[in-house]
Formats: structure tokens, sequence, C-alpha cells
């Protein structure tokens, strides 16, 4: 068998992720490279793999171009996009990259636009026929006396919770209707925050869920978090990522559950989320069951084989790199 070499695109700080693939590597006894590619030559994850690609940013013209020329060069098998912004530009060029032999791990385009746009994903869930919290224009708020506070305000293209504010009351949400650009308001659900990571394979199919109980969050991404074994989770995580049209590798999907038991989604990204390595420390080995989908094997996917309750309590780490000039 050839080398199975791994590009991550806009590989930033995605250290612990990184390694997942290279154990995967390791335990499916597949020899490979990791490349990562990112616009700044200092990202941490250039620290972990053995090659590393400075490349334009994800809106410039040659973006695409470059990637593929990577591939070529590394003869890359799987292709990882890391970051929201990159995977609509990316999804138009699946067949594109197969010709190279490189298996692109994006979704469908109209499933990267739709989790993009806040307000696209809310009439999916809508249409798919599961609670979501009320969407409210700034004039429809604004106009309405009897609306009830706190509410959260936030971009409908956001992501990492990037502008993300609650408002408590009308002279607030007067102030970020001026100050946050193209924002939504959004119903404030109050309960238990979980974010599941979802496997979808390349014919549609949900093969594993791992609901991860947000306990702590820093800068949009989860530092303190606890696998839970919640069936009834797990089966709406299912259900609505294989509505999803053409939804392929993770699916990280965001939901409240609420003091009475009802679950509310809010948000939908097509791509590893940051406290992904929660789930794969439990048993849910994501890396290995791409790598064997993408290699055509019998892939070792097993809906619930992961533990429950099993508590992850991230921490800074540090590279030391001496200046060379």
């Amino acid at each position: 068998m050839s080398d199975f070499n791994i590009l991550f695109t806009s590989a930033g700080r995605r250290v612990s992720l990184i390694r997942c693939f290279r154990d995967a590597l390791n335990e499916l006894g597949i020899s490979g490279k990791v490349i990562t590619a990112d616009i700044r030559r200092d990202a941490p994850a250039h620290c972990v793999s053995d090659a590393q690609e400075l490349v334009p940013p994800v809106s410039h013209v040659d973006y695409v171009r470059t990637l593929k020329q990577l591939c070529e060069r590394y003869l890359v098998s799987l292709v990882v996009p890391l970051i929201d912004t990159e995977l609509t530009v990316l999804a138009p060029y699946v067949m594109d990259f197969a010709k190279l032999g490189s298996q692109l791990l994006v979704s469908s385009h109209e499933t990267c636009e739709l989790c993009l746009d806040k307000k696209k994903t809310d009439s999916f869930f809508l249409n798919a026929g599961v609670a979501t919290p009320k969407l409210y224009s700034f004039e429809e708020a604004l106009a309405d006396p009897g609306l009830k506070y706190p509410l959260i305000v936030k971009p409908a293209d956001g992501s990492s919770s990037i502008g993300r504010t609650q408002v408590n009351n009308l002279a607030e949400l007067r102030f970020f209707s001026r100050y946050v650009a193209n924002a939504i308001i959004q119903e404030c659900v109050q309960g238990e925050e979980y974010t599941l990571d979802i496997l979808m394979d390349f014919e549609g199919k949900a093969r594993c869920v791992v609901p991860r109980l947000r306990i702590e969050t820093r800068a949009g991404e989860i530092s303190k978090g606890c696998t839970v074994k919640n069936r009834t989770l797990m089966e709406a995580g299912k259900r609505v990522a294989e509505a999803l049209p053409g939804a392929v590798g993770c699916i990280t999907i965001q939901l409240f559950l609420t003091s009475d038991q009802q679950i509310k989604f809010i948000e939908i990204n097509p791509r590893f989320g940051g406290g992904f390595p929660l789930a794969a420390a439990s048993g849910a080995n994501f890396p290995k069951w791409i790598i064997e989908m993408v290699l055509k094997k019998s892939c070792s996917a097993a809906f619930d084989a992961w533990e429950d309750g099993l508590t992850m309590l991230r921490y800074d780490e540090a590279f030391f790199m001496k200046n060379e000039g």
C-alpha cells in the first residue's frame, strides 16, 4: 500500500486533532505523512506535522489552486479543512480533488452554506421538524414592547462565539443594533448546553454520535466537558445530521437540553469541533474510521462504542522555537 498522506488546511491550533489522526495511522499500521497548511508560519499545528506549508488566505483567488498543488506534490490521500469559511469555498471542488487522488472531507455546498448562515440553519431546523430558539430581526424586536429579555445578539455568519452578546433590556438592544454587523436576535434558552460529534459516512448515514456536555468554555471553545451517553440526544442528533444534504465526515451540532427535557438545536458546524479530542479519548475514533472509509475498508465505527462520563479538563501547552532569522 502506498503512503496515506493527510493535508490539514487552516491548521492553526488544532494540535490535538492532528495527533489523533497520526495515532490512527499508527493503529492501522499505515505509513503516511501529515502536512499542515496555514496562512501563518508560526501556527502551533506546524510543530506536530511532517511538512509545513504557507498558503494564501481562504478568500484569495489562488487558495484552491494552491491546495491542489500541495495534493499533487505530497500525493495527498485525504484533505481535512478545519475552519468554517473555507468549507463553502472548497465544497464545489470535491471532484477536482478526487481526480488528483485526494478525498476532500467536506460536505455538499448546500449543507456548508446553510450551516454558515444562521438564518438558513434556523429554516433547516424548522423544516426538519425540530425545536430551535426563536429568531427575530432587529426591526421586529425593537417594535415589540412585550419581548422577553435576555436575548442573544450575534452575527448571522459568525463562528466560535465571536460577536455573541447577551442583551438584557431595550437600551442594550438598541445599542447593539448599531454595533453588530449582519446580526440576528435569538431567544435566550436556559439549560445544559451540549455539543454532538457525529460521524457521517459517504452514504449520508450517521455512524456514531457523541454528546459532550459543555461545562465551561473559553473564547467560544470548550475548556471543560464530559461525555454523556444520553440516547435521546443521540437519536435526535442522528435524525438532524441525516437530514442534511450530502453531509460527510464530522458534523458538530450544538443544542440545549432544558430543565423540562426539551431539546433545542442552535447551531451546526460541518467540520471537526475544537472539543473533538474528548470524543476521541472516549473511544469514538473518527480519524481511524474516516481513514478506513477513504480506503474502502470495512469501517469499524459503532454508534455508541465510547465511554460514558469521561471528563476533559483542558489547559494551555506551549512549543518553544529558536529564532532562525
